[in-house]
């Protein structure tokens, strides 16, 4: 059973969310919560694998609750849910460790596609924001930055696996083209991270992009 935690200040949304997501088969949601303080709170006697997290909120906002996070229960993986789809709001919040982004404008049936892609394969980003996405890569110059100041070289193989999970093949899917077993998969997954100084595959699907190892054609093909 995968459980899922939803962080939202709009009570009508949030339940509605709920319901939405208590139809789909082996999810179920454990935490509901107003604010990120509210949330972090719960998380000690509710633990989950996944959160639905908005970005305006008060008390404690998205972007602070996705730092706490990613410091002090690093396993969850985050799946913002905002209206806010600006260029500065994106790299902030994936710079902070979230492993997805998903707007409030996409279709709700696309809802368990993403959920269950940020599950299996670490990351998601919706082909509605393709767009942002573009502008945002090209904007960014303190991640432009770290791309030039960056000292390795990905391998043939890591790039093979960077663009494979970018065609969306889970990690098992992976291993059985390249005749390798998962827990290899994995260790290159971890390794590319280290290399390209992300938190998360997204960041390395966003540096992928970046050095124009894969086009958005690709990643969304």
């Amino acid at each position: 059973m995968l459980r899922i935690g939803i962080v939202d200040d709009h009570k009508l949304f949030r339940k509605s969310l709920s319901l939405l997501i208590s139809t789909f088969e082996g999810v179920q949601v454990v935490i509901e919560a107003q604010n990120g303080r509210e949330f972090i709170d719960a998380l000690d006697l509710n633990p989950i694998d996944l959160v639905l997290l908005d970005i305006q909120m008060p008390e404690m906002d998205g972007y602070e609750t996705c730092k706490v996070l990613h410091q002090r229960f690093p396993d969850v993986k985050i799946l913002i849910v905002s209206q806010l789809t600006t260029r500065e709001s994106i790299h902030k919040i994936m710079d902070l460790g979230a492993h997805g982004y998903f707007t409030k404008n996409s279709d709700p049936d696309q809802l368990e596609y993403a959920i269950r892609s940020l599950n299996d394969k670490g990351f998601y980003f919706g082909m509605e924001m393709g767009e942002v996405l573009r502008e945002a890569l090209l904007w960014e110059k303190r991640y432009a930055r770290k791309v030039v100041d960056f000292p390795e070289s990905l391998s043939k193989r890591e790039l093979q696996i960077i663009i494979m999970a970018c065609r969306e093949y889970s990690s098992a899917e992976i291993a059985d083209t390249l005749c390798i077993n998962t827990r290899t998969v994995e260790t290159h997954r971890k390794r590319i991270m280290q290399k390209t100084k992300t938190k998360n595959f997204i960041g390395v699907v966003l540096y992928a992009l970046k050095e124009e190892y894969v086009t958005l054609d690709e990643l969304y093909g």
